[in-house]
C-alpha cells in the first residue's frame, strides 16, 4: 500500500455536483486539499450539463492527480424513475474521466458513507457536515452541502482498510 493516498470524492447531481479532495498520510491522518461545486447552468439541456460535469471532473483529475475517484452510488426511487435515470446519467458521466485515465473508481451507497463518517447509516446532513469538519479540522460553515457530501465520500474511502475497498470498486 502507498504511504499516502489522495482521494477525489464526487457527489453527482445534474444541477450541482460536489467535489472534495483529501490526502491520507501513512498514519491515516487526513488533510483537506480542495472542495467545491460544479454548477452547470440550469437552462442548458441535460446533455450540455453532463458535458460540463465531464469536463470539470476531467480538469479536477488533471489538477489534483488523485490515486482514486470515489462517487456516491445513486439510489433509485420508484416514485420518480425519470429523476433516477437523470442521476444515473450524471453518475456515469462523473466516473468516465477517471475510467479513461485508468484511475480506480469506487462507489459507495449513502448509508455506507454515513456509517463510515458518523457511525450510523441514517445520520442527518448536519451530523455528516459536523463529522467532516471534525475529521478534517477546518471550518466548514461556508462550504455547500454538496461539497461536504463529496468530502464525506472521500473520508469514507480513506477510513476503510484497503481490503474493504474491493466490494465498492466499479
Amino acid at each position: 500500500m502507498k504511504k499516502t493516498l489522495k482521494i477525489l470524492g464526487i457527489d453527482p447531481g445534474s444541477r450541482v455536483t460536489g467535489y472534495g479532495v483529501i490526502q491520507r498520510d501513512e498514519k491515516r491522518a487526513f488533510t483537506p486539499i480542495d472542495c467545491g461545486c460544479i454548477r452547470p447552468p440550469a437552462r442548458l439541456s441535460l446533455a450540455a450539463r453532463n458535458k460540463i460535469i465531464f469536463e470539470a471532473v476531467h480538469t479536477l483529475l488533471q489538477k489534483f492527480c488523485p490515486d482514486v475517484l470515489v462517487v456516491e452510488r445513486p439510489f433509485i426511487l420508484k416514485i420518480n424513475p425519470q429523476s433516477g435515470l437523470t442521476l444515473g446519467m450524471v453518475y456515469g458521466v462523473a466516473m468516465l474521466p477517471a475510467t479513461l485515465g485508468e484511475i480506480p473508481v469506487y462507489a459507495y451507497p449513502p448509508a455506507r458513507v454515513k456509517m463510515a463518517t458518523v457511525g450510523q447509516g441514517n445520520a442527518s446532513k448536519e451530523q455528516v457536515k459536523e463529522m467532516v469538519r471534525r475529521q478534517l479540522l477546518f471550518n466548514q460553515a461556508a462550504i455547500p452541502n454538496d461539497a461536504t457530501d463529496a468530502l464525506a465520500l472521500a473520508l469514507c474511502h480513506g477510513n476503510l482498510r484497503e481490503g474493504e475497498w474491493e466490494r465498492y470498486k466499479i
